[in-house]
């Protein structure tokens, strides 16, 4: 079904793998940076507050590029305690009305924090203005887990700009044309025989899917997650290696007996040689008592090419499983019911 191009471009309507072929774009787009009011003065923390697609580039700065200060990523509608006028919050909101976002966004006005946004428009761009506040525009997409990576060359453009890193935005966009060459062989025109993510979304397919990643590439493993849920709407977890094996990792011995599960394993070589190991032991252990994992090996000569890499693989492979499902990939119509019930 998937080298059917005629029901896959009927299924695709809105056209997320033509989304999903452009994501290198992403990387080398260049956003207006060209505030006078960059503070002089040293940050003593950051806060990320965003929620559903807009906190993913939150949550791959968690690994990379690695700030040198303590980063957290709040998905809720308050900021941590610990918050003054020393913080950096960033407050990322695609759409500009994520009502917890909003929330933070109050809430670190009275805490004299030093705020920048990222987002499209809506309210959070209104009130930014009238705050007169830095302010990083998104540019339109037809969901916000496809804005990932503007998220996070926006970030990185923040984070730059106020000297808490330094050529992170640069060294993202060199990830452009690796990126571009990896994923040709991903494209819908490619035989299943030979595309990977054609490949293993066949074998998620009516199944809960279960992603791992170690840490340098948990962020990649969530967004798979993500992926599955949005685009496929199709259940799928994910988890954390070493922590997985001091609890998650029982799990899989007994109960359930049947595991209708798709298992995907994430796997770089630029994580610690113990975790390294710990995938090997896993699976020699849990041979027979889950299913064997699909395993992903990481390309790419850094820790920013291996995400790009894998987070641009895994929005192939839930695309092709919601197109597999019979699905057009784009739609969230219940999470726009709940948006609606709960106003």
């Amino acid at each position: 079904m998937l080298d059917d191009l005629k029901l896959i471009h009927e299924r695709d309507s809105q056209d997320a793998l033509g989304v999903a072929q452009k994501e290198p774009d992403q990387l080398s787009y260049n956003f207006d940076s060209s505030f006078t009011d960059w503070p002089t003065k040293q940050f003593k923390n950051i806060v990320f507050a965003g929620m559903g697609g807009s906190a993913l580039a939150g949550s791959i700065a968690v690994s990379w590029p690695s700030f040198n200060l303590p980063f957290e990523v709040v998905r809720d509608y308050h900021l941590p305690k610990y918050v003054s006028d020393e913080t950096l919050v960033i407050v990322s909101s695609y759409s500009g009305n994520t009502e917890e976002t909003l929330n933070i966004f109050a809430e670190a006005k009275t805490k004299n924090a030093y705020i920048v946004v990222i987002t499209s428009g809506g309210k959070l761009a209104e009130m930014a203005q009238q705050e007169n506040l830095p302010t990083l525009i998104l540019p339109p997409v037809s969901q916000p887990r496809y804005a990932v990576f503007y998220g996070l060359k926006a970030t990185l453009t923040i984070t730059d700009g106020l000297g808490v890193t330094e050529g992170m935005a640069a060294e993202l966009s060199n990830c452009h044309q690796f990126l571009t060459d990896s994923l040709q062989s991903w494209l819908s025109t490619v035989p299943t025989s030979q595309n990977l993510a054609k490949q293993i979304a066949q074998e998620c397919v009516g199944k809960s899917v279960v992603i791992y990643g170690g840490p340098k590439l948990f962020p990649a493993a969530y967004k798979w997650k993500i992926g599955f849920n949005e685009n496929a709407k199709q259940i799928a977890w994910c988890d954390q290696i070493p922590e997985f094996n001091h609890n998650e990792f029982l799990g899989w011995t007994k109960q359930p007996t049947d595991k209708p599960y798709t298992v995907i394993d994430i796997r770089s070589n630029l994580e610690n040689p113990r975790v390294q190991k710990r995938f090997l032991v896993t699976a020699k252990l849990l041979s027979g008592l889950r299913p064997d994992p699909i395993v992903v090996e990481a390309v790419g000569q850094n820790l920013a090419e291996q995400l790009v890499w894998s987070i641009t693989l895994g929005d192939f492979v839930s695309i092709y499983t919601a197109l597999l499902n019979g699905l057009n990939p784009t739609p969230v119509d219940m999470i726009e019911k709940f948006k609606h019930e709960l106003a």
